[in-house]
């Protein structure tokens, strides 16, 4: 971290100075130095050599490194003013759980712009507040932001699926998109440094994008000094776990490197197994004026699908079973293996333009053998019928370049950052699945599924059997820009849009009676079907900093979403979606942003949305319009030194306005959509008999009622889960127990079609740690 007067006012905040204090510094002799600025520089110089104590915390990224100019009508410092000069060094920073610090840099910005002065609600999620929760998955991750929860449509219990206000979301690696929104991949925390949420269509920044949201994870960057850590985790459902790095110089001027890896299994308390293996080298280089970054993400993951869970019967999950009842197959696997090497060069032409060259490469293969997720399946009398098995081989290749010219100027008293942009992507998908029934389950109170191997099992390919062999591809072309533009030291404008140019295609291999495109004619082998789009995304927002504590933003943005995936194209590529969001917030802070509360408003219209259904036992795509309008707040309070809370809460009502395949579905909710959310986390750090470094937490995560699919015949109850954790850390070692679930509550993550996804019940965790 280059610490530079931007930086040493930020650590002059009471925030960061008492979180320097309590963590950085506890019994200390030193310790009175650090109450006068001469001290503190002498300490953080001193701990530059000295080794890190906290490895997530010492490597920040590019973005965040960089800090914003100085607005045009700032003034110099008068001559008879002491000015401290500025200090580069490199020294350990102070690992922050705080999620809504007005001061941090978002990635996700492309601007360097910090959260206080962005028109929008972003939030940010630091590894240290997901290493006191003990999260290892992304999915574990979400709920200390607000308007955002595990589901929605497709969701087949195997792979990462968001909402975020009711709609859906992309999750992104360090600003390379995952690919097919609907076939998605399963996110570790691996080499994670913070994961950003930034809620409503972002697609002028993003390109093609739901209009939910984007889900941004930034991984860890090389360090120039030699840092290496690694931690075992050990718990419920055998579950077992280990997370290595190492990072330094490589002897090579300029040129540093860092290898994450994990290794991970768990039983499942469901039997639903899984393994995950997966290493990620990184290299950096600083050559004159370019800072080049080079990244492999290389995964191996095995998982178990559950599109059943608990089935549905009159109208909610099954009751009178235990929560380990299975209605699926039990040979059931997911394997998916997935490469993604990234290349990016930063050029610093000068203070005035910098030119940001990124390339992204993504395979992924899929092997499933999973159940068919459809409203077919489910109890008549006492037996469960209409169950099927799908096997299905995916291969995906996505191609992106982005070129990002970006350019600090002042037009009279005004200043601009102005990013501009090209992009190119190019996307393949291979799709193979074809369908065989499976016998009825004999009880439905007392589930053992009659299949015990593929023998005796007919795939079948037809109108009532999910069944294709296509090949589709996509090419986007793309012009943008976005400008931040700091009118005054109050008043905050930004403004984007985005020009698109879209060529889909789908090429089928065989001819499946019942299938057609999006003419209604028969999608017939070895005659493609294309279309071709030229879309405008556009935002607008303005933020107004009344008061030092209070700042009022409005915002409105256009999006537009491809419907291109290998889970909608029964009937053909059907054409883009669109969505228009407001939003309206006040953003708080006080007492030196010790306390943090945001708020905001939001009404988000949503067009031609591809939804997944049944008519007639058929799996159908019907194109449908929704809506959801709602509100959010977030609180970020540092109550004491050693007592920091975190609070969000989202209500929301989200429906679908038009359906013209299915008009009795207007006025229903879309799939996996609560009407409220509240989560809660909060902390304590104390000392027991004079030895500090010791904390405890607990947590609370509150979901509404949510329906399995736009019909709203099947829903999933409400649930609150109590967590708590237990901690001690010490200068290279610690230890933690992390409890979920401890009233041992049965609850539902995710509405699928046919039944509800089971939640677990009562666990413990206990993670040993070393970093040197």
């Amino acid at each position: 971290m280059l610490l530079g007067e931007p930086v040493m006012s930020h650590l002059r905040s009471g925030a960061a100075l008492a979180r320097l204090r309590s963590r950085a510094l506890p019994a200390s002799p030193l310790r009175p130095l650090a109450s006068t600025i001469p001290g503190l520089m002498f300490l953080l110089a001193l701990g530059a050599t000295l080794p890190a104590t906290d490895a997530h915390a010492q490597s920040a990224p590019a973005q965040q490194q960089a800090q914003p100019p100085a607005s045009a009508d700032q003034t110099a410092a008068p001559a008879n003013e002491t000015t401290l000069p500025a200090v580069v060094v490199r020294a350990t920073a102070v690992a922050s759980d705080n999620i809504n610090d007005p001061k941090q840099v978002s990635a996700s910005s492309k601007t360097g712009t910090k959260l206080e002065d962005i028109p929008a609600n972003v939030q940010v999620i630091p590894r240290a507040l997901l290493t006191e929760q003990g999260a290892n998955m992304l999915r574990d991750s979400v709920s200390n932001a607000s308007g955002i929860n595990v589901g929605g449509q497709d969701t087949k219990g195997y792979y990462d699926h968001f909402l975020i206000r009711g709609l859906n979301a992309q999750v992104y690696s360090d600003g390379f998109s995952d690919g097919d929104a609907l076939g998605g991949i399963s996110h570790s925390l691996n080499g994670v440094q913070q994961v950003e949420i930034l809620e409503g269509p972002g697609s002028a920044l993003f390109g093609s994008g739901p209009p939910g949201g984007t889900i941004n994870i930034v991984h860890y960057t090389p360090s120039p000094d030699l840092h290496y850590g690694v931690s075992l985790e050990g718990g419920s459902f055998g579950t077992v776990s280990n997370s290595e790095y190492i990072t330094g110089p490589t002897g090579i001027s300029g040129l540093n490197y860092r290898i994450d890896s994990t290794f991970a299994h768990s039983d499942g308390f469901r039997s639903l197994s899984s393994h995950d293996y997966e290493v990620r080298p990184s290299f950096e280089w600083k050559l004159g004026n370019h800072t080049i970054d080079f990244a492999l993400d290389a995964r191996n993951i095995h998982e178990t699908p559950d599109s059943y869970g608990l089935i549905y019967f009159h109208g909610s999950p099954i009751t009178g079973v235990s929560d380990d009842s299975k209605y699926s197959t039990p040979f059931a696997f997911a394997h998916e293996n997935l490469v993604r090497p990234t290349l990016s060069d930063q050029w610093k032409i000068s203070d005035i333009l910098t030119i940001n060259n990124r390339l992204s490469y993504l395979h992924r293969s899929l092997d499933v053998l999973g159940n068919g997720d459809s409203t077919s399946t489910k109890i008549s009398g006492d037996e469960v019928v209409g169950r099927q098995l799908r096997e299905q081989t995916d291969n995906d290749n996505s191609l992106d370049y982005q070129l990002e010219p970006v350019w600090k100027f002042a037009t009279g008293s005004i200043g601009h950052t102005l990013l501009t942009g090209f992009e190119y992507q190019h996307q393949t998908i291979n799709t193979q699945r074809s369908t065989a029934d499976l016998p009825n389950i004999a009880d439905a109170f007392a589930p053992v599924p009659p299949e015990t191997s593929l023998a005796g099992l007919t795939f079948l390919c037809d109108a009532t059997h999910s069944c294709d062999d296509d090949h589709l591809s996509a090419d986007y072309y793309s012009l943008y820009a976005t400008d931040q533009i700091d009118v005054t030291d109050k008043l905050k404008v930004r403004a984007g849009v985005r020009k698109d140019w879209w060529d889909t295609s789908l090429t089928p291999f065989i001819s499946v009676p019942g299938r057609f495109d999006t003419a209604g004619q028969p999608l017939l082998a070895g005659v493609t079907d294309s279309r071709n789009d030229a879309p405008v995304s556009w935002n607008i927002g303005a933020l107004y900093k009344v008061l030092p504590w209070m700042s009022p933003y409005i915002g409105v943005s256009k999006s537009h979403f491809a419907n291109f995936n290998s889970e909608s194209t029964q009937n053909g590529i059907g054409a883009p979606e669109s969505a228009l969001q407001y939003e309206a917030g006040i953003k708080f802070s006080f007492l030196e942003n010790r306390y943090v509360f945001n708020t905001a408003i939001f009404d988000v219209s949503r067009d031609n949305v591809a939804s997944l259904t049944t008519i007639n036992s058929i799996e159908s795509v019907v194109f449908d319009s929704q809506k959801t309008k709602g509100a959010e707040a977030s609180l970020d309070a540092s109550i004491t030194d050693q007592w920091h809370l975190l609070a969000n809460v989202t209500a929301q009502h989200a429906v679908i306005t038009d359906n013209p395949q299915g008009i009795t579905s207007v006025g229903n909710h879309p799939q996996g959509a609560p009407a409220l959310m509240a989560n809660l986390w909060t902390t304590y750090q104390f000392s027991i008999a004079g030895i500090p470094g010791f904390h405890v937490g607990a947590g609370l995560n509150f979901e509404g009622k949510s329906y399995s699919d736009i019909t709203n015949v099947n829903s999933i109850p409400s649930y609150v889960i109590v967590n708590a954790a237990f901690g001690y850390k010490a200068a290279h070692w610690g230890i933690d127990l992390n409890l979920h679930n401890i009233t041992n509550r049965q609850y539902f993550v995710a509405a699928n079609a046919a039944g509800a996804y089971v939640g677990e019940p009562l666990a413990a965790f206990v993670t040993v740690r070393a970093d040197f």
